[in-house]
């Protein structure tokens, strides 16, 4: 059997492997609350009962948070993106700064490792003191969550940089600037990325408890509502549309990692 064949056929038995665990996972589910009533509707309610839930909230209903799923969706991604992107933005080239210049390291990197260990969380009584409770309170706290991760991982990949390719580049004539971008940086780029996909979970997290404290609309909202209420349906199909669009960006990430440095520097 051929490498390719070979490759095709391990992913095909994968793809098996978990459509049987999801599907065990819902038998057991279902059987452990509509069938034997073992676990009480109130604790966990049945899979179909979410399902209904799932599609009364796509299909436009509101009850009773006061918005359909997809507002609450685009609501998240509003706030959720805009965290993530600034986050991004800031934190990829700090990381490369500090790890390329040790000038430049030596006044940035005390006061990030000040700032490291602080969770996002704990920022939100400062973003909502100074921005108040609307969007760029909650995009603050996203921008922390995201900052960080994206930071760590840039600032390591620069650091681990392959010294025998940085003195060739240089035997050769290269310039300080022309070795980190055509050296240091596409070396980087594996860890870069890990850096991204990080810290869209960390986003995810830090939304989720953003819209608790403060919002209207968000499936972070949407969660918390069903929580005041009694109504775990609600907060299930809360956190299978967080899982849903965390997992879709993710894969959007790894296809973008794929294209820009191949498969073999994963």
């Amino acid at each position: 059997m051929s490498t390719k064949m070979k490759k095709k056929s391990e992913g095909l038995k994968y793809k098996l492997i978990s459509i049987c665990t999801v599907v065990i996972v819902l038998t057991i589910w279902q059987l452990v609350t509509d069938v034997f009533k073992i676990v009480s509707p109130f604790m966990l309610p049945s899979p179909l009962k979410v399902l209904n839930t799932f599609i009364y909230k796509l299909t436009g209903g509101t009850t009773p948070d006061g918005a359909n799923l997809i507002e609450h969706i685009l609501s998240s991604l509003k706030i959720a993106l805009g965290g993530y992107g600034v986050g991004v933005f800031i934190g990829v080239p700090l990381g490369i700064a500090m790890a390329w210049s040790r000038k430049f390291e030596r006044y940035a990197m005390p006061l990030f490792n000040l700032i490291r260990p602080v969770p996002a969380l704990a920022w939100i009584p400062l973003m909502i003191l100074w921005l108040g409770i609307g969007y760029l309170s909650k995009v603050g706290i996203i921008f922390f969550a995201a900052f960080i991760s994206a930071t760590i991982n840039s600032y390591t990949g620069i650091k681990k940089t392959n010294q025998v390719h940085l003195w060739v580049a240089r035997t050769f004539g290269a310039t300080n600037r022309q070795m980190l971008f055509k050296v240091a940086i596409p070396t980087a780029l594996p860890m870069i990325f890990t850096g991204l996909r990080l810290a869209l979970g960390s986003s995810w997290v830090a939304l989720v408890a953003a819209e608790m404290l403060a919002a209207t609309r968000g499936v972070g909202y949407m969660i918390y509502v069903g929580r005041m209420l009694g109504r775990p349906d609600i907060i299930i199909v809360g956190m299978i549309t967080i899982g849903g669009i965390g997992l879709i960006m993710s894969y959007g990430l790894e296809k973008l990692q794929k294209k820009y440095i191949g498969r073999g520097s994963k």
